[in-house]
């Protein structure tokens, strides 16, 4: 069940960036494809911090 949830979620950046309409578009793809890696980086720095705090 995960890997065909993993192959629905798969997208082509590539593609979608080479029939974009627009470079706004492009931007949009760019920020969209980083920002949930940037917020699962953050969230696990958050909780290292907390359970590091809380022993001390």
């Amino acid at each position: 069940m995960t890997s065909f949830i993993v192959l629905l979620q798969k997208t082509n950046i590539d593609e979608k960036i080479k029939n974009a309409p627009d470079e706004g578009y492009q931007i949009g793809v760019l920020i969209g494809s980083y920002l949930p890696f940037i917020i699962l980086v953050l969230l696990a720095y958050w909780t290292y911090n907390r359970a590091k705090n809380r022993k001390e």
